[in-house]
């Protein structure tokens, strides 16, 4: 009887482990989408030899970190996003277990559904991760507000977000408690958004494209990263309104402006063509105005930095 709940705290320590281990690499990601570029672009080709300015990628921006913080100094906001990580993991196993639908149907027996049968099976797997990854966000949430904001006073090294229970007094100092919601909805309507869009293309895809059920599980996978790739305007903007209005710089003019809702974030980022920054970590250009002299691109002097 005690297996089950010890293969459940197994995936919870490799989830720390993977979590800390990618960490720097998702610190330098939440820096990019809240708009902060320290190294200036260098000038360089596109794939097709047209003049560019080249950003630097993920792995130059880590190395950029730790030259001005150190190596501890790349674990910023660590803390409360394995406390936030280990608190959704468990309400989402809690809220499944409740409603019985932990596990899906075998294969086998999905293969003998009818279509009827098949199109309800899809629509109970959408509600079972709708009501269970929905209530993991929104617990978790205050974990995730107080570790971007760590991570956001990288911009202007400030100290004011530190420790996780002076955080928390921070957090409510500043913005009461609809501080520790900050951005939630942008987040819950993109997690949900990809979860029907993931169900739906894979539904669709396994039933009128490939019949082997052998590629199914290849299926899942690849609709779940694409629909991850159409709803991730929805992390950038989660995350630049989880620091607006923070009382840090990264949160305040020139480096933000203080968005009175997700909406007028969305709309100022969209209008920036800047609702996709930090999707490309490897390859990056500066898309902001630029000039080519002599060959090479120069970018326009009191322009701020935009990046892709």
């Amino acid at each position: 009887m005690s297996k089950p709940k010890e293969n459940t705290w197994s995936n919870y320590a490799l989830r720390i482990i993977v979590n800390t281990a990618s960490h720097p690499l998702e610190y330098a990601k939440v820096l990019i989408q809240i708009g902060h570029e320290p190294i200036a672009p260098k000038s360089s080709t596109t794939l097709f030899g047209k003049p560019a300015l080249k950003l630097p990628n993920v792995f130059q921006y880590v190395k950029y970190i730790k030259t001005t913080d150190g190596f501890y100094g790349c674990y910023r906001g660590l803390t409360p996003k394995l406390c936030g990580n280990l608190v959704s993991a468990v309400a989402s196993q809690k809220i499944l277990e409740k409603m019985e639908m932990d596990n899906h149907e075998p294969l086998d027996d999905e293969a003998e559904m009818n279509e009827e049968l098949k199109r309800q099976h899809v629509i109970n797997n959408i509600k079972r991760d709708l009501i269970s990854r929905t209530t993991a966000i929104i617990v978790s949430h205050p974990f995730h507000v107080i570790s971007i904001r760590m991570m956001a006073q990288f911009v202007g090294q400030e100290t004011k977000y530190n420790g996780l229970f002076t955080s928390i007094v921070e957090v409510y100092r500043e913005n009461g408690i609809g501080g520790f919601f900050s951005g939630l909805i942008p987040r819950v309507l993109g997690d949900a958004l990809s979860i029907v869009l993931a169900h739906v293309l894979s539904y669709l895809v396994n039933t009128y494209v490939f019949d082997e059920k052998d590629l199914h599980m290849y299926t899942t996978a690849t609709m779940s990263f694409i629909a991850s790739a159409i709803t991730y305007p929805f992390q950038v903007v989660s995350n630049c309104m989880a620091v607006t209005g923070s009382g840090l710089k990264a949160g305040m003019p020139p480096n933000m402006p203080i968005y009175s809702s997700w909406i007028d974030c969305w709309q100022h980022l969209s209008a920036e063509h800047q609702l996709k920054r930090g999707s490309s970590l490897l390859v990056r250009y500066y898309s902001g105005p630029q000039i080519i002299i002599g060959g090479r691109a120069v970018p326009v002097a009191s322009t701020p930095l935009k990046m892709k």
